[in-house]
């Protein structure tokens, strides 16, 4: 059975494409309505790629990898990776920080039951906040984030109990349908979110198996449609389809996509499916004020009207904007009519207005019973995050519960009043005087391995009775042993002297699965471990596990440094003679230039000397080239002097 649901698996799972056997033996799981609330934390959608590394992996002997914090072992690398960046593992270590107990995974989704958002869909780098760009500065808070800020209110003595009281957001219900089907492993669930049904198909929910068949759609090719100018025709039959749109912080996007699978040929001539975009339109005007957050008009509408220039140019591209939209929308009336469901996401009055009005000739409307928002987080305003929010509504979630772990959780919940607000944090208690001297010598050995200092260490080591595999106090995450942090800090002579003469291990993992030669960023650390697996030999540790690669001696380090320094001289050496050639070369290229245009110079001088008479100053140029300054000097004095004679005789003649 394992094997066949791995058969099925092998492509994402497409909610209106559903294989036959799954469609066919496919129930609807009765499980208490909070559990069904927190089951989403715990599922993802896997990609085509992920499936097969799962089916890889389970092929695989286990790993021994685990968190001693958590108390969960995991079967691959990767998933302890993952676990690591978890919220769960985050909450633990700020408990271990408080001197307080881990919790489990069962009580930890208890603790988030009543949280509204995840962290699993916050923004990445080019993500912005809608509340930002709507007049506020208040941006989305994470599930740990929002966890702690919530146990520190609760912890003050002044808390209102009423506040906790405070009705969610939305129906109450859980965001997906979950079903079971004997074509997959028993501890497999699939999950559909509740948005992309009818409230009528959600009110039924004993007939929402029924549902999902009549919503099954056969892979064709593209519709053909013909288009006016970039629109579809009214008559054009595209299907059913949805419309998805966002705006915020001036960003538009919108998208018409079909709902029929489209057939396509991969590069290697698989069948492939993907998505039909009818028609689809994003564009972005300046609107939000830069460093100081909100729009422009949201601004205005506080009283403290701006009469800048970029406040005139914001409240212009606002107007603009609003044109634009309700333009597309106008020209897009006839799919959006015939939409099955509208996916909007419009936050602030602001765009809530342009999209919803009241105006003249408006598309979109408030009571519309097919309005949907997105039930997760989403990014900015793009064509791609509209495609991805599609993939997200429209394909199968997997999750893999231990159901006997579920019952148990599940189990006290009929009788258990809601969760009473945490005691107040006790003080942490007061450091044992062993800690106090694990503290002492953390600081000694961490400022001597800063430093470099390979003698004094070992001392420090040796006359306290200190072993190398010491754990630093406070625990550290990243670099918890004395070699931890002399691999990080690319202290090559200090690794080599700790390997060789202080016996330390390089098997043990930080509580981010990291050997210390994982944290080298050098080649000289890194070969200073590769010495001491030569020194040291095969047996001494487990060199692989350690992540060291093969051995290397002292002699063919210096050997390959020799080697190298002798390449970098020749490189250095080709280098200085080249650039000696090419200035040599360019050197007698100047020379036969300057003495090309000087023959042409005097060959212009003969021809013209015929017609045109020389001057006397170039007839005593010429006369003077050759000889020395001083006869320059003496020639000029006598020309001068019989100069002055020729004019004294000139005068006495008149």
């Amino acid at each position: 059975m394992a094997q066949k649901g791995n058969t099925l698996l092998h492509r994402p799972l497409y909610v209106f494409d559903l294989p036959e056997e799954i469609l066919s033996t496919i129930t609807l799981k009765n499980q208490p309505e909070r559990a069904a609330q927190e089951t989403p934390a715990q599922t993802s959608s896997p990609t085509s790629k992920d499936t097969k590394k799962s089916d890889t992996e389970d092929d695989s002997p286990i790993k021994a990898t685990s968190c001693n914090l958590c108390g969960l072992s995991f079967p691959s690398v990767a998933e302890q990776r993952n676990h690591v960046r978890s919220d769960l593992h985050g909450y633990n270590l700020k408990q271990k920080m408080r001197g307080l107990k881990p919790v489990g995974e069962a009580d930890f989704e208890k603790l988030i039951g009543d949280l509204d958002e995840s962290i699993s869909g916050s923004d990445s780098s080019d993500s912005e906040s809608e509340d930002d760009a709507e007049g506020g500065n208040k941006g989305k808070e994470s599930t740990l984030s929002a966890l702690l800020k919530k146990q520190a209110n609760l912890s003050n003595p002044e808390f209102d109990e009423s506040a906790s009281k405070k009705k969610q957001r939305g129906s109450g219900k859980p965001p997906l349908f979950w079903f079971t089907t004997p074509s997959l492993p028993e501890n497999m669930s699939l999950g559909v979110y509740r948005a992309i049904f009818s409230q009528a198909e959600q009110e039924e929910e004993s007939h929402i198996v029924e549902t999902i068949r009549n919503k099954q759609l056969s892979p064709t090719q593209p519709p053909r449609v013909k288009m006016d100018g970039g629109i579809p025709l009214p008559a054009t039959n595209i299907g059913p389809h949805y419309f998805l749109c966002m705006i915020g912080g001036g960003h538009f996007a919108a998208m018409v996509v079909a709902l029929a699978p489209k057939i396509g040929k991969k590069h290697a001539g698989a069948d492939e499916r993907s998505a039909t975009v009818i028609a689809h339109k994003t564009f972005h005007r300046y609107t939000t004020r830069r460093k100081q957050g909100g729009a422009q008009s949201a601004n205005d509408a506080s009283g403290r009207v701006a009469h800048s220039a970029g406040s005139s140019l914001r409240r212009y591209n606002e107007a603009a904007l609003t044109n634009e939209v309700r333009d597309v929308l106008k020209d897009w009336k006839s799919m959006i009519d015939t939409a099955e469901l509208l996916f909007i996401r419009a936050t602030g009055s602001t765009n809530r207005r342009t999209l919803f009005g009241p105006y003249d000739g408006q598309v979109l409307r408030n009571n519309d019973a097919r309005n949907r928002g997105f039930p997760f987080s989403t990014r900015r305003a793009t064509q791609k995050e509209l495609m991805r929010a599609f993939v997200e509504l429209t394909r199968v979630k997997q999750s893999v519960l231990d159901e006997a772990a579920l019952a148990a959780f599940n189990a006290p919940q009929a009788t258990e009043t809601p969760i009473a607000a945490p005691p107040k944090a006790p003080k942490p208690p007061k450091p044992s005087k062993e800690e106090e001297t694990s503290a002492l010598h953390t600081s000694q050995i961490t400022s001597i391995i800063k430093r470099s200092k390979v003698p004094a260490l070992l001392n420090y080591l040796k006359s306290n009775d200190i072993p190398t595999t010491f754990n630093f106090f406070p625990p550290n995450y990243h670099t918890p042993t004395p070699l931890h942090l002399a691999a990080s800090l690319n202290a090559a002579p200090v690794v080599q002297a700790l390997l060789t003469k202080g016996g330390a291990d390089p098997t043990i993992m930080s509580d981010d699965a990291r050997t210390p030669f994982s944290l080298a960023g050098d080649r000289a650390t890194r070969d200073a471990f590769r010495v001491a697996r030569s020194e040291l030999g095969e047996s001494a540790w487990d060199w692989e596990i350690a992540g060291v690669p093969a051995a290397l001696s002292k002699s063919e380090v210096e050997k390959r440094e020799q080697r190298e320094k002798s390449e970098k001289a020749a490189e250095d050496k080709a280098e200085a003679d080249r650039r000696k050639t090419e200035t040599e070369r360019l050197r007698k290229e100047t020379e036969v230039e300057e003495a090309t245009r000087r023959e042409k110079r005097i060959g212009k001088g003969k021809t013209l000397g015929a017609l045109v008479e020389k001057t006397g100053a170039e007839k005593r140029e010429e006369e003077s080239r050759g000889l020395t300054p001083e006869v320059r000097a003496r020639l000029e004095r006598e020309r001068r002097a019989r100069a002055a004679e020729e004019r004294m005789r000139r005068l006495q003649g008149n």
